[in-house]
């Protein structure tokens, strides 16, 4: 039997290489992103028989609930969520740090990852399906200009708890994937576009790739249906848990 996996983020980085893993194992996936250029590039990869683009932003409740009235039948019994999108902005100390930045973060990590999940449970405990959530370290380990992105990732570390809680007894899984540094658009997109700092920040790291936790995702997706994996953190080997910071007087 076919199964469906709908995503979040699908344009790049670990959305796109997650995409990949699955459509090329024979999944169907329904793909989600604000870039529809990018999502017409997947269907051209994969066919409309295994692919189907959902071009609109996340944030926009409206138009997410007209993407998925308008899935083809048969992409609409989605087997496994993933809600990937999301995003960080600005590497400012709270005091210094841009509100509006702060409200996009909160709208997309959680508002909109909450939407989502809420409008496709119906499905999803028909279907006896799993929500693979992408969480970070920084809902678990604080970093100086981390605030409301760690917030954020707190929120979907914690609400996919809650979710398998709720879900006892439907046997629908909930995990929350964890990644610490990876090299992605992430960077970029915090630093407002900044390349040097991206290439400065993973130079010599050897960091996840996309591709890493692709395959992370689809292992999860593809074990017995009475497991369930609650958290999985993962990171780079070159990457380990820091020392408190100290201020001293002078």
């Amino acid at each position: 039997m076919t199964r469906t996996l709908l995503i979040t983020g699908a344009t790049a980085g670990f959305g796109r290489a997650t995409v990949e893993r699955f459509a090329s194992a024979g999944w169907r996936v329904v793909a989600c992103g604000r870039r529809a250029d990018r999502l017409q590039a997947l269907v051209d990869a994969y066919g409309p028989e295994r692919l189907h683009p959902a071009a609109f932003d996340i944030r926009d409740a409206d138009a997410m609930d007209a993407a998925l009235d308008a899935l083809p039948e048969g992409f609409r019994d989605i087997d496994v969520l993933v809600n990937n999108a999301g995003l960080a902005l600005g590497t400012a100390p709270a005091q210094r740090a841009d509100l509006m930045q702060w409200r996009q973060m909160i709208d997309t990590n959680i508002t909109a990852l909450a939407t989502l999940t809420h409008r496709l449970l119906p499905t999803l405990i028909a279907r006896r399906g799993a929500i693979l959530n992408v969480s970070s370290i920084a809902a678990n380990w604080p970093y100086p200009g981390g605030n409301v992105y760690g917030g954020t990732k707190a929120f979907v570390t914690q609400f996919s708890l809650g979710l398998r809680s709720d879900l006892h007894g439907t046997g629908v899984r909930v995990t929350s994937i964890e990644p610490g540094m990876a090299e992605t658009e992430f960077t970029l997109v915090r630093t407002g576009g900044d390349q040097a700092a991206s290439d400065a920040l993973y130079a010599g790291a050897h960091p996840i790739t996309p591709a890493d936790i692709a395959e992370t995702l689809w292992w999860v997706a593809n074990l017995p249906p009475h497991l369930n994996v609650n958290r999985l953190e993962v990171m780079p080997v070159s990457q380990s848990l820091a020392g408190f910071q100290i201020h001293r007087e002078a």
